[in-house]
């Protein structure tokens, strides 16, 4: 039995490396582990459903300044470690590595960073290019979620020749759904916060280049922002205010999905995004820039989706008209493709993966 901790910003956040942490630590627990997850902050109240055998603390009740409270910090994770005499420390965020490659100093502990974004967007933090720093240099391992991820970390810290980076993509939370996309319903689904990463703002500029020649069909937008007005009146200069549709928050996404025909990505960056792995629960065909990173690994390009040139605005217009003017039994195929794509990122086959990197 391993003795295994995962210390995240606040698990009881509702975001996709709150979920797939979720995941990952439950079915862990499953195999008999003995699993911990360390919050920085709060933690008290999972949003996602945790394995009743998982044990869950937080260095601070409250938010606090980290770097004010650095050595506190520190001092704190390692007393934990010591304490419950930990043998595995996943680290949910690059960024907090800065915490635990001091901590983990002089403990035989094996100190797994796990990187939810890519190598060449640090959120504007410099932390964070500190805490990648550290992991490469005194971590034991670092897991990407993508290949093309991995090629980064190995170029940058010059680990080609090492067996330091390991890709394992998140495990896709959705089941495959008795769900058949058609062209007929003339939507195109688009999931997302309504930020600059999620790009609506190229979104909507390639869409007016097509929309007049795809009649009666409509865009709808799933998701809030800080954004949202702006791009309201992006849609209204643009002349496709008609055709795109902003659904706001919802709850219920099975509607939508179910509803498509096929799901559109216009991202500028992202890790491995789950949106992807849940339009593939629906057989959902996918347009997509080539954006760093994910993508590429979700979508076989002309087999069960587009990729388009990362930020062309030309190309990405000219997948969508190309997958909306598609033939019926052509697009059937995109679905059949899509549902085997699916399997892919079943549980049981990621699982099984950081099964084997934590029995090395």
């Amino acid at each position: 039995m391993k003795k295994i901790c995962f210390i995240i910003g606040n698990i009881n956040n509702s975001g996709g490396t709150e979920r797939v942490t979720t995941l990952i630590a439950n079915n862990l627990a499953q195999q008999n582990n003995n699993v911990f997850i360390l919050s920085l902050s709060h933690g008290d109240q999972p949003f996602f459903e945790l394995n009743s055998n998982i044990k869950i603390q937080a260095l601070f009740n409250e938010k606090v300044s980290m770097k004010k409270n650095f050595f506190q910090a520190v001092r704190k994770i390692r007393n934990f470690l010591i304490s419950k005499q930990i043998d595995t420390l996943i680290v949910v965020d690059s960024i907090s590595c800065v915490f635990t490659v001091p901590a983990c100093a002089g403990l035989r502990i094996n100190h797994i960073c796990w990187e939810h974004f890519n190598l060449k967007v640090n959120l504007g933090s410099r932390f964070r290019d500190l805490g990648r720093w550290m992991a490469a240099k005194w971590g034991n391992k670092i897991v990407t979620l993508t290949e093309r991820d991995k090629s980064f970390w190995d170029k940058r810290f010059n680990l080609t020749h090492t067996n330091k980076v390991v890709a394992i993509a998140n495990p896709s939370p959705y089941e495959l759904q008795d769900n058949t996309p058609s062209l007929e319903h003339k939507i195109i689904l688009c999931v997302g916060r309504l930020t600059y990463q999620k790009g609506f703002d190229l979104l909507i500029p390639s869409w007016s280049k097509v929309a007049h020649k795809l009649d009666g069909w409509k865009i709808i937008i799933v998701g809030t922002g800080e954004d949202e007005v702006s791009l309201k009146e992006m849609a209204v200069n643009y002349g496709v205010s008609e055709s795109i549709i902003f659904a706001g928050q919802q709850k219920n996404m099975s509607q939508f999905y179910n509803k498509a025909s096929f799901f559109c990505m216009s991202s500028r960056f992202e890790g491995l995004p789950m949106v992807l792995l849940e339009a593939r629960s629906y057989k959902l065909p996918i347009v997509s820039f080539d954006c760093d990173t994910g993508p590429a690994e979700v979508i076989e390009d002309g087999k069960d989706g587009f990729l388009a040139q990362a930020d062309n605005l030309h190309d990405f217009s000219q997948k969508i008209l190309k997958m909306a003017k598609m033939d019926e039994n052509t697009f059937l195929n995109f679905v059949e493709s899509s549902k085997s794509t699916s399997n892919r990122f079943e549980i049981q086959n990621i699982i099984n993966l950081w099964i084997e990197l934590l029995s090395q």
